[in-house]
């Protein structure tokens, strides 16, 4: 015990099956990004092949969040999230646009989107606050904390963001039960609620494109505009159940080789994967999600102090809540609301983003026996 309180950032074999775990879900994501996109021409690098260098700058966001005490990190919360609120500010006014969309920032042959980057920052920002805070009251653990998180959720709804926006939320939450929320709190911001409703839903349908209200109403009714807005929840469902049990093989799946399925190497990896590899495949990429997530628990559950709790709680909690929602909406399960599959789907700031927070996550388990930070 001595020797490894002494030598703890010596890695052990819980950190390999960690990695292990990270290494195996990028490959398979890279694969079928390959598979999604090989044959289409383009001006540049194949999308393969850039994912291959997002990965690699999301290594070394992985090893800096990694090699910093995330003590140092905290230190930092609040600037970067006034910084990232700011970049969310600039997006509105001069971002670029796509599908009616207004989330990135141009940088070069580049897009940048901060509101991934703000789902982390918010995980650093409520894990400050909570680790200093006396959360003995109704204001200080769910009002004031409520506050906070509010400007950076309005501005990336205003983009319009309904994914990382439901992610904030997620984050919100999952601090919540953490820190602990008595029954009565939880009945009064029940019935809060309920008395808010007709309320907040008027101003969130009337705030949504048209697109959005397209997708909800095909959610409800399925059979709703097949040929139209319906059309990319139909065909990742066929190519799910066109998986059976073994798979089409490699470069086999009739739904996305002939691009019945739009957007299979983004939001919809998950259908092309579960067609070329069938419901086998799709156990094992669940069990290494599943293995990801038990992993990440044990860490924020043997934690050193509130403040790591926290924040490997918080990563947990916004890469279980992407994957359940993506993995669900590709199936027809949850609306379908833009959130990309972690480590999966193509996409340079989410897969910068999330490998940030996993070397964050680790860092936490590393410093865990250490005596002082």
């Amino acid at each position: 015990m001595i020797d490894r309180m002494i030598d703890s950032r010596k890695p052990d074999h819980f950190e390999w099956r960690f990695l292990a775990v990270i290494v195996g879900i990028l490959s398979l994501g890279v694969l079928s990004i390959y598979s999604a996109t090989y044959n289409q021409a383009g001006p540049g690098l194949p999308l393969y092949v850039k994912q291959l260098v997002w990965i690699l700058i999301g290594s070394a966001a992985f090893v800096a969040m990694l090699a910093i005490d995330y003590h140092t990190i905290a230190r930092f919360a609040y600037p970067l999230y006034g910084l990232v609120l700011v970049l969310l500010a600039v997006v509105l006014v001069m971002g670029k646009s796509s599908r009616g969309a207004q989330r990135w920032i141009p940088i070069g042959p580049f897009a940048f989107q901060p509101s991934e980057f703000a789902k982390l920052v918010l995980i650093l920002v409520l894990a400050s606050y909570y680790a200093k805070t006396n959360r003995e009251g109704w204001l200080q653990r769910v009002v004031l904390p409520g506050l906070m998180m509010m400007p950076g959720l309005l501005l990336i709804i205003k983009q319009p963001d309904l994914g990382s926006g439901l992610s904030f939320l997620a984050v919100y939450a999952a601090m919540l039960l953490v820190v602990g929320i008595r029954s009565k709190a939880v009945g009064i911001l029940f019935l809060f609620s309920l008395m808010l409703f007709p309320f907040a839903w008027e101003m969130v349908w009337g705030s949504l494109h048209d697109y959005q209200r397209e997708r909800i109403m095909t959610f409800v009714n399925p059979d709703y505009d097949t040929g139209g807005k319906g059309y990319h929840a139909l065909q990742s469902r066929i190519a799910i159940g066109a998986g059976e049990l073994l798979g089409k093989g490699l470069y086999g799946g009739t739904q996305s080789q002939l691009k019945f399925l739009p957007e299979g190497h983004t939001d919809f990896v998950f259908a092309v994967y579960a067609e070329e590899w069938g419901f086998l495949g799709v156990v094992v990429l669940l069990a290494l999600f599943i293995s990801l997530i038990v992993l990440s628990l044990e860490i924020a559950l043997k934690a050193k102090d509130v403040l790591g709790a926290l924040l490997a709680a918080g990563v947990t909690a916004m890469i279980g809540f992407c994957a359940v929602v993506n993995i669900g909406m590709t199936a027809g399960i949850v609306p379908i609301v833009g959130i990309p599959l972690p480590l999966m789907s193509y996409g340079g700031s989410a897969t910068v983003m999330t490998l940030a927070a996993l070397g964050l996550l680790l860092n936490v388990k590393r410093r865990r026996l250490t005596l002082f930070y």
